[in-house]
């Protein structure tokens, strides 16, 4: 399957998983603000988890300040806690954690991951084990804002040169720097098809 082509023709739908934090560096929510921005100027649907505070609620509000299309998905005890982005195109509540994980990577053509902790971690994690699977398809642009991601990124290539994990295994994610790289990388990330199952497997 092809990655997304000419995002600004039709409307796309991307995930982005990121952070709630308040207490963390400040420029992780201008990152997360811009980069909402930027997608819905590229006229993409962006699918979040639904929070109103940290790098998410600034990602959800750049999306609204350029017109875009922001659907969250939030775990209805988040909602009872009143943690949830009222103000947003849609939110719907599900059940638990597990949902709204599934919600949100079925709804989307690609996934964006930018700093976070250990939901954002997971998050990542499930996203590109489902891609290896051949369950998943679509691009999975991993934003290093600072570096952060280095350490993470440095456990991959030892996953794959113990060979725990096929070489052709990295080039299920791209990397980039800042969020204005984000929309090329979606557009240019090799093609992934189903047929990766056949050698999900390292033997």
């Amino acid at each position: 399957m092809s990655s997304i082509v000419a995002l600004t023709e039709s409307r796309h739908s991307v995930c982005v998983y990121c952070a709630s934090s308040n207490a963390c560096e400040p420029r992780h929510r201008e990152v997360a603000r811009t980069l909402g921005g930027l997608l819905a100027e590229a006229n993409c649907t962006l699918v979040y988890g639904g929070g109103r505070s940290g790098s998410m609620g600034a990602l959800a509000d750049g999306a609204l300040a350029r017109g875009g299309r922001v659907v969250g998905i939030i775990p209805r005890f988040m909602r009872e806690l009143e943690w949830g982005h009222e103000d947003i195109t849609e939110l719907l509540e599900v059940e638990d954690m597990r949902t709204r994980k599934h919600e949100m990577l079925s709804r989307a053509s690609a996934v964006v991951a930018l700093a976070g902790g250990c939901g954002t971690f997971e998050e990542l994690m499930e996203a590109i084990t489902l891609k290896r699977l051949g369950l998943y398809l679509g691009p999975i642009v991993i934003v290093n804002t600072g570096g952060y991601y280095d350490p993470l990124l440095e456990q991959f290539s030892r996953a794959i040169e113990g060979r725990f994990m096929d070489s052709r295994h990295g080039a299920m994610w791209q990397v980039v720097a800042g969020p204005e790289e984000v929309i090329q990388a979606l557009e240019t990330a090799p093609g992934w098809d189903a047929d990766s199952i056949s050698f999900a497997a390292v033997r």
